[in-house]
């Protein structure tokens, strides 16, 4: 029966290390977290001794668990050294003499006086320095947007420039997590004992170029969506068209800045909360909204109740034109309106000369006005 003994000092730390650690993702972390340590989970139920090791060296043989939607990338002295996106649990291996273990077959004289002598060299610590690190493979939700001032762009449907002050959030998801770690992840969060890279953290410089990026491609992700005939040209359909939108923002995002291409990054739904059109858009807007509602069939029976109103109103006033309107009824008036009504194409019922003679009588009456009855004549006419 044998007993191993902690050594101290260089021998001491490097004994310890040979103890196998079983890596996890850190406790508690919020769902706006892109980047987190995996942090080993130590003594179980006051089982195990493993209390010396020294710290960000990953020994050989040791086990790390990759949970659904992340993925696990391993770094040595900052440069990234493994990959994994798939989940399940993994054997951590290493060339490097500091991750050698008596317990991964290396031996327990080889293993122990190599790392010591290789942290003789660096004063008692190790060599190298090993990071393993979680990236959030998940829809990272709740990145707020908007604009102090207007901004615009030239809408198709309207056929004109538009501008109004928006707002919104947007999800985003990490989609080359190599790419993201390499050419966008600051070097401070890749460092032990750095902080959670949090897109929702008010401090991360990062996250806030992000925000500045989205806001100064609204511009050109409204035009995307506004002149894109597959969406209908209409800009009402903006705030019930989440991912329409989003493929709207995320071109111009894109095309500005390259976040797939360059950083591993895409914006994957848009919720917009609030479009405030600026005073000339709103007027257009709203003579739009008068034409679309008399448009088609709704139009002709706005005319007839119009041009009935109309017939009302003069008999209402009495003189002439009141006596007209008693004489002609309200089968007439109808038949009158129909007529303001007939297609060019289609053949008058009644002939031509009485037809315009009645339109006369009516214009004389004040009944209509000069631009209804030479609009008529000419349809009569056929000119």
């Amino acid at each position: 029966m044998g007993f191993i003994k902690a050594f101290t000092g260089s021998l001491g730390g490097a004994f310890a290390d040979q103890w196998k650690d079983y890596y996890i993702p850190m406790p508690n972390v919020p769902g706006t977290a892109a980047v987190f340590p995996a942090v080993p989970q130590g003594t179980n139920n006051g089982r195990g001794s493993n209390t010396k090791g020294s710290e960000n060296i990953i020994t050989n043989g040791s086990k790390i668990i990759v949970p659904d939607n992340m993925a696990l990338i391993t770094l040595q002295d900052g440069a990234i050294t493994g990959c994994i996106t798939e989940p399940g649990g993994f054997i951590f291996t290493s060339e490097d003499p500091n991750s050698k273990s008596m317990f991964s077959g290396g031996g327990i004289i080889a293993s122990t006086i190599t790392q010591s002598w290789e942290r003789f060299k660096f004063g008692g610590q190790p060599g190298s320095e090993q990071l393993a690190i979680y990236v959030n493979l998940k829809e990272i939700p709740n990145n707020r947007f908007g604009t102090q001032s207007e901004i615009y762009w030239d809408d198709a449907y309207l056929n004109a420039q538009v501008g109004a002050i928006t707002r919104g959030t947007y999800t985003l998801k990490i989609i080359d997590p190599i790419l993201f770690i390499k050419n966008f992840v600051p070097a401070s969060y890749l460092r032990p004992g750095a902080e959670i890279f949090d897109f929702a953290d008010m401090d991360n410089d990062a996250g806030a170029q992000l925000f500045n990026e989205v806001v100064s491609s609204l511009s050109a992700a409204f035009s995307n969506y506004t002149n894109d005939p597959s969406k209908g040209n209409r800009i009402t359909k903006i705030q019930g068209d989440q991912i329409g939108f989003a493929q709207s923002l995320s071109k111009a995002v894109e095309d500005a800045y390259s976040w797939k291409t360059d950083r591993g990054l895409e914006i994957i739904k848009v919720a917009i909360q609030a479009i405030e059109y600026d005073e000339d858009t709103k007027k257009l807007l709203s003579d739009v909204k008068k034409a679309d509602a008399l448009s088609g069939a709704r139009g002709n029976s706005f005319m007839q109740q119009s041009v009935a109103r109309g017939f009302q109103a003069a008999g209402e006033k009495g003189g002439v034109g009141s006596m007209a309107f008693m004489g002609m009824g309200m089968n007439s008036v109808g038949g009158a309106v129909g007529g303001l009504q007939q297609p060019v194409n289609q053949q008058p019922q009644e002939d031509p000369y009485e037809k315009l003679s009645k339109l006369k009588k009516m214009l004389d009456d004040g009944l209509i006005t000069q631009e209804d009855y030479d609009e008529q004549k000419k349809k009569i006419l056929g000119v």
